[in-house]
């Protein structure tokens, strides 16, 4: 069985996050409110293995967002994540394998270029795309809208590598540089504007036993936003590793965390806070200026993590992995906000940035402000008031009309009091009208003991 925790999930502030999986469904997954329960609003697609999503890329730009996968069959199609609505689809030319039926060249890396935007003359998007034996391609797709005679630029090609396998693929914010790195292949980063090599990582030394670990990395990110020069890289070797281009090629700060490879990093807002996941499930944050563990989140998850968010705005992540779960969680605190089951086994999970609860949350009234008491206000003849008594179910009871207090005394009309009194005492229990308690006079009072004498006495 795998080890659990059970932990309080409060929920968590307006989210809209779109995840993929193993069967090619793209799920829409929104939580409204202040603490809403995240929710599947939508299911894009329908199941197909050959489907499988292997890369997800998102341009949240206020203005036509766009959403690329990337799918095992070796298609890359562009949705809309508003209304899933398809845009466009492109094909990555994949060698085939030796029986010329399957393809063993997958597409590992996947950008939309979110500076760019869509070109309005050719309706024309910028992709970067890389197959697992160091292909590396940048693109113009044109999209569902475009003219006919609209005309692209060439795609430019080169080769990352020449031997080994790219696992993973990183653009910095600015998009202008990328990072290629695998098994077998040591951590180089291109300059996208001429497509040339401008770094490359350099293996650690041998420890004091000896023994060379040999280069394999499964995920790697930029540190900063606004410095290209700091990368974090995840390990197989279950370290996490800081390079700074600058300094040396060899890594400045090397950390080990449990025992499974590393398989997904995000970097913070902040510009030193990363957030790892490896293959048993655990997550936790790091301070990479000095190489700390921060701690770990509570809530052990049963499956190998594959991909994490940081929310631009609250200070939460979402993680997803081959649990099926997408789990939302607090930056801050480290704990759970909220869970939710999607089935099949997850591989991307990106945000929405700029989705806003614009619905209402209900009309809440006060019951104290609504329902005045006698003496503040004047109810129409024949008005019926909900009244539930104990047990029983709600009954409705009409009530006359009541006069107002008087300005010189401090009683009211035997007329009002005995209305009053009388709504009074049947609402008892769990009345909706307010406590309130009245003074009868001792001429009534009187009377009323009579009343109940003279029934004892009659046989």
């Amino acid at each position: 069985m795998p080890r659990t925790s059970a932990v309080e999930c409060p929920g968590c502030p307006p989210l809209r996050a779109l995840t993929t999986d193993v069967l090619g469904l793209v799920k829409v997954v929104e939580a409204r409110g202040k603490t809403g329960i995240p929710k599947v609003v939508e299911t894009w697609g329908q199941p197909d293995a050959s489907s499988c999503v292997l890369a997800a890329s998102y341009s949240d730009r206020k203005t036509d967002p766009l959403l690329a996968v990337a799918r095992k069959n070796g298609l890359v199609e562009f949705l809309n994540p508003i209304n899933g609505e398809a845009l466009g689809i492109t094909e990555i030319d994949q060698p085939g394998s030796l029986d010329g039926s399957l393809h063993d060249d997958h597409v590992v890396g996947l950008h939309l270029f979110k500076t760019k935007g869509i070109d309005v003359p050719s309706r024309s998007v910028s992709l970067l795309t890389c197959l697992e034996k160091g292909n590396a391609c940048l693109r113009s797709i044109p999209v569902i809208d475009a003219p006919e005679n609209s005309s692209t630029a060439s795609p430019i090609t080169w080769n990352v590598c020449s031997s080994g396998k790219i696992i993973c693929s990183s653009v910095d914010k600015s998009e202008n540089y990328a990072l290629f790195g695998g098994k077998g292949i040591e951590l180089n980063m291109w300059d996208l504007g001429n497509c040339s090599k401008i770094w490359t990582a350099k293996s650690p030394p041998s420890n004091s036993l000896g023994i060379f670990s040999p280069t394999w990395f499964t995920t790697a990110t930029f540190l900063s936003e606004d410095d290209h020069r700091k990368v974090v890289a995840g390990m197989n070797n279950h370290q996490v590793r800081l390079y700074d281009t600058s300094a040396q090629r060899r890594p400045v700060i090397s950390v080990d965390f449990r025992e499974s490879p590393i398989k997904a990093v995000c970097e913070d807002l902040d510009g030193y806070t990363v957030y790892v996941g490896n293959g048993s499930g655990d997550l936790a944050s790091f301070d990479m200026r000095i190489g700390k563990l921060m701690g770990c989140f509570i809530g052990k998850c049963s499956g190998s993590i594959r991909s994490i968010a940081r929310h631009p705005e609250f200070p939460m992540i979402a993680s997803c992995g081959l649990d099926s779960y997408l789990r939302v969680w607090d930056a801050k605190t480290r704990q759970l906000l909220s869970a939710v089951f999607l089935k099949q086994h997850l591989t991307n999970v990106v945000i929405d940035s700029h989705f806003s609860d614009e619905g209402s949350e209900g009309n809440t009234c006060d019951q104290q402000a609504d329902l005045q008491v006698c003496d503040d206000t004047e109810i129409v003849d024949n008005d019926e008031l909900p009244i539930s008594s104990g047990k029983k179910a709600s009954k409705t009871k009409t009530v006359g009309k009541i006069k107002k207090k008087r300005k010189t005394g401090d009683q009211y009309d035997d007329e009002t009091s005995e209305a009053c009194v009388l709504s009074q005492a049947e609402s008892e229990g769990n009345s909706v009208l307010p406590p309130v308690k009245w003074e009868k006079s001792s001429d009534e009072h009187s009377k009323r003991l009579k009343r109940k004498k003279s029934k004892k006495i009659l046989p």
